[in-house]
């Protein structure tokens, strides 16, 4: 049996091992909501993947897609005008 191994180091090695600098965690910070947002949008269609949605699990996922795009644009016009709330 031929085994097959890299000869070459990882390019992306280097990268890995640094923490994130301040910019990228104020980016984050500042696209919190929108992730949050998202990430109960998630929440709310995973509950019905192995069960067809009621009207209780239509009404939430629709809040919650209203939620992901009221946080969206909110970052957008935030972005657009230049101000970076704290």
């Amino acid at each position: 049996m031929k085994h097959i191994a890299a000869l070459q180091d990882l390019v992306t090695a280097a990268s890995l091992d640094g923490e994130p600098s301040d910019a990228e965690l104020d980016a984050i910070e500042l696209e919190m909501p929108v992730i949050r947002a998202e990430v109960e949008l998630l929440d709310a269609q995973i509950m019905t993947l192995d069960r067809e949605a009621n009207e209780l699990d239509e009404r939430r996922i629709r809040r919650a897609r209203r939620r992901v795009l009221a946080a969206r644009r909110e970052l957008t016009n935030r972005a657009g005008s230049g101000a970076v709330a704290r």
